[in-house]
C-alpha cells in the first residue's frame, strides 16, 4: 500500500470515528445532554487521534487541512486527498447511522442552529470557533512544551466548543461532518454555512497563529 493511500486511509477511518461517534451520542441521549454531546464528540476525536493520527496528521476535517495547507504543512495535493477522504469517511459514518436506524435518526444528528439564532449569528460562531480550534491545533502540534499533550488538547478543545455552541450553531466547526449528516439524513437547514464558514475560520485561525504563536521554523503536522 502507498504511502497517499495511508494516509488518505487514516483519514477516512478517523473521520469515521468522529462523524460516528458523535452522532451515536447525539442519538442516545436524544439530543438533550449538552454535557454527553460534547464528551461524545471529543472523545470520538481522541480515539481516532489515538488510532491514526501519528499515520496522516490527524486532520479529520477539511477546515484543518485547509489551514496546514496555508501554513505549508501539506502540499495542495494532499489537501484535496485528504478533503475527499474526509467526506467518504464522514459520508459512510452516516450510512452506518442509517444502517442501525432509520433516516429520521440521522437527520436528527445534523447540524442545526438553535431557535431565534440568526443566520448570521450562526455564520459568526461558526467562523469564530474554527479559528480558535485551528489555531490550537496549528500551536500545540509544534509546541516543545506542549506537544507531547497535542491530542488531548485538542479534542478538550473541541468538547469546549460543543459545551459553547451546540445551543446556537450546532457546532459544526468541521464540513465534512455536517456533509454527512445533512446527506445521509437529507437534513439540510443552514446547510451553507457549515460549508463556508468553517473554512473562512480556518484561514483566520492560521493568521492569529502565525502573526502572533507561531515558531520561526516550524515542524510539518505529517
Amino acid at each position: 500500500m502507498s504511502e497517499n493511500i495511508r494516509r488518505s486511509l487514516a483519514e477516512l477511518l478517523g473521520t469515521f470515528i468522529l462523524v460516528f461517534g458523535g452522532g451515536l451520542t447525539i442519538l442516545s441521549v436524544g439530543g438533550a445532554d449538552l454535557l454527553a454531546i460534547g464528551f461524545g464528540f471529543g472523545f470520538a476525536l481522541l480515539i481516532a487521534l489515538y488510532a491514526f493520527g501519528e499515520i496522516s496528521g490527524g486532520h479529520f476535517n477539511p477546515a484543518v487541512s485547509l489551514a496546514a495547507f496555508l501554513d505549508g504543512r501539506i502540499t495542495l495535493e494532499r489537501l484535496i486527498q485528504y478533503a475527499v477522504a474526509q467526506s467518504v469517511g464522514a459520508l459512510l459514518a452516516g450510512i452506518a447511522i442509517l444502517a442501525a436506524s432509520n433516516q429520521d435518526a440521522v437527520a436528527m444528528t445534523a447540524t442545526r442552529a438553535g431557535a431565534g439564532v440568526s443566520t448570521g449569528g450562526v455564520f459568526l460562531i461558526e467562523v469564530l470557533l474554527t479559528a480558535f480550534f485551528v489555531a490550537v491545533i496549528l500551536k500545540v502540534t509544534t509546541s516543545d512544551k506542549f506537544g507531547s499533550s497535542a491530542f488531548t488538547a485538542i479534542s478538550l478543545v473541541l468538547v469546549a466548543i460543543h459545551l459553547a455552541a451546540v445551543p446556537f450553531s450546532g457546532a459544526s466547526v468541521n464540513p465534512a461532518r455536517t456533509l454527512g449528516s445533512a446527506v445521509v439524513g437529507a437534513e439540510y437547514t443552514g446547510f451553507w454555512i457549515y460549508m463556508t464558514a468553517p473554512f473562512i475560520g480556518a484561514v483566520l485561525g492560521w493568521v492569529v497563529y502565525k502573526r502572533v504563536a507561531a515558531k520561526s521554523s516550524a515542524k510539518p503536522l505529517d
